[in-house]
């Protein structure tokens, strides 16, 4: 077995947007389908992918092939997030805040699946700019990825923080 197989048990995957395409041809319309998909192992590690095709399986496919090469590491303190961050892609803007226990997830499908698949059971937040699922998880990825523990942020300084 490679390590490829025994790696994708663990890994859950959201399709987040499927969109579809049409090239008119001679014979009439051609259809061509890109999908979104976020893939995350609920455990601190998630990624986005984007793929292309002429068929739904096959785009899916190729996404999450992409997602497998773009996971990032989200630093978590307990089941939130460790301080305000705001992400950033693009025209879209994710402000992610740390909520309390039993909180749940507060937000709209395309900041949900990232922060879901990232382990993260209480967060508020909210978007800004535009309404674009694709540019939505890139930011709140981006937001997610910008995230640090205090010890990270201790170890960056050289100091010790109370």
């Amino acid at each position: 077995m490679s390590e490829e197989t025994v790696q994708e048990p663990e890994f859950e995957e959201v399709v987040v947007k499927i969109n579809r395409t049409a090239k008119v041809v001679k014979g009439g319309r051609r259809f061509s389908f890109s999908a979104l998909v976020v893939l995350g192992n609920r455990d601190g590690k998630v990624g986005y992918g984007f793929g292309k095709a002429n068929d739904v399986p096959s785009s899916v496919e190729k996404a999450v092939k992409d997602a497998g090469k773009n996971l990032v590491d989200v630093a978590r303190k307990g089941s939130t997030i460790p301080h305000k961050i705001i992400g950033r892609f693009g025209a879209a803007r994710v402000i992610l805040l740390p909520a309390a226990e039993g909180t749940g997830v507060i937000a709209g499908a395309a900041v949900r699946a990232p922060v879901e698949l990232a382990g993260i059971r209480d967060i508020l937040t909210k978007s800004f700019g535009t309404n674009n699922p694709v540019n939505l998880v890139k930011a709140t990825i981006d937001g997610l990825r910008r995230g640090k523990t205090i010890e990270e942020v201790e170890q960056l300084r050289g100091v010790k923080i109370q």
